[in-house]
C-alpha cells in the first residue's frame, strides 16, 4: 500500500503542476492585453487543461486515502 500512496502523491503532482500550468497562461493571456475574442478562445482552451489537471490532482488524492485506508 506503500507504493500505492506514492504513485498517488505524484499525480497529484502532475495535476497541481497542470493547474499551475493554467494560472501562468492566463496571467500571460492577460497581461499580452488580447481583444475579446482572442481572450475567449485562449481561456476556452485552458479550461480544458484547468478540468484535465483538477481530474487528475483528484484521482492521485483519492489514491493516497486508499493506500492510507488501506495500508
Amino acid at each position: 500500500m506503500e507504493t500505492l500512496i506514492w504513485v498517488g502523491a505524484a499525480i497529484s503532482l502532475i495535476g497541481l503542476g497542470g493547474l499551475v500550468y493554467c494560472i501562468l497562461t492566463v496571467m500571460r493571456a492577460r497581461r499580452a492585453g488580447l481583444d475579446d475574442a482572442a481572450m475567449k478562445a485562449k481561456l476556452q482552451s485552458v479550461v480544458a487543461w484547468n478540468l484535465g489537471s483538477l481530474l487528475t490532482s483528484a484521482l492521485g488524492l483519492m489514491m493516497v486515502v486508499v493506500g492510507i485506508i488501506l495500508g
